[in-house]
């Protein structure tokens, strides 16, 4: 169990779908395995790519399956795109969103308003959309490339649930990305802004923090490329062996976060 071969590990970062959940059915005894955490003193973050859904969404689909937090223990690819934003932009202004409501209203707290009203755009940010059209794909790549910055929540091609996989946000990504050769600056892992506000929150640095995940190329790697310790779940969208091709390995790979926590 890696808490015990780690004791300097003060602090988790847990991502949700593939290593808490899939779909709406969870992975594990989560009632127990949080608590577990607690008894050991090991502080509890969640980091997520999936922007279809607002943090007290995420609160209240753990809740469902028996697991209390509080609202500052979720940080999503939602909010990292508007703190990315509002960093260039502090006075707000007007963007053209793909994606579910939740990534709307996330980046209207931070002062960027969905319009699809022709005129100056600051950017165009783009989520998993399960209302996906034809029409709103058009708008989104006109506007690139009229000069709108390409702004993506996170680059998972899949998405993991109990029928299989099925297309993630990157895949939109991609669409956009082959009508309008541009490039989407990635808000969420596996860029450095989830893992820190994370940290920040739990007041840790990446040295006393652990973050599990089920992808290689967002979790692990985001998570190596801030200097946290890495536990790589297969429970999600990864093989053993692309686990085991993957290099720098993570510090643990296990079959699921029960098998990981013990």
């Amino acid at each position: 169990m890696i808490l015990d071969q780690h004791p300097q590990i003060k602090g988790v970062i847990l991502d949700m779908d593939g290593v808490l959940w899939t779909d709406t059915q969870p992975i594990g005894q989560l009632p127990a395995l949080f608590n577990r955490m607690r008894a050991l003193g090991i502080q509890i973050s969640l980091a997520t790519n999936n922007a279809t859904k607002t943090g007290e969404q995420h609160r209240l689909k753990l809740a469902g399956f028996g697991v209390q937090l509080e609202p500052w223990q979720v940080v999503s690819s939602a909010q990292a795109a508007g703190f990315y934003l509002k960093k260039k932009h502090p006075e707000g202004g007007a963007i053209f969103v793909v994606g579910e409501t939740s990534l709307v209203e996330a980046l209207k707290d931070y002062g960027f308003i969905h319009t699809e009203q022709a005129g100056s755009m600051l950017a165009v940010v783009v989520g998993l959309d399960y209302h996906l059209t034809y029409a709103s794909l058009r708008q989104a790549g006109l506007l690139i490339r009229r000069g709108a910055e390409f702004i993506g929540t996170n680059p998972d091609r899949t998405l993991p649930t109990p029928d299989g996989l099925i297309p993630g946000a990157g895949s939109i990504l991609a669409a956009l990305e082959a009508a309008t050769d541009v490039k989407p600056v990635i808000a969420g892992k596996p860029s450095p802004a989830l893992f820190q506000l994370a940290m920040d929150r739990m007041g840790l640095r990446p040295e006393n923090t652990l973050v599990v995940g089920d992808r290689l190329d967002t979790d692990i790697a985001g998570g190596q490329a801030v200097g946290c310790l890495t536990a790589l779940v297969l429970s999600g969208v990864t093989s053993q062996a692309e686990a085991q091709a993957w290099s720098p390995a993570p510090d643990c790979i296990a079959p699921d976060l029960e098998a990981l926590i013990g």
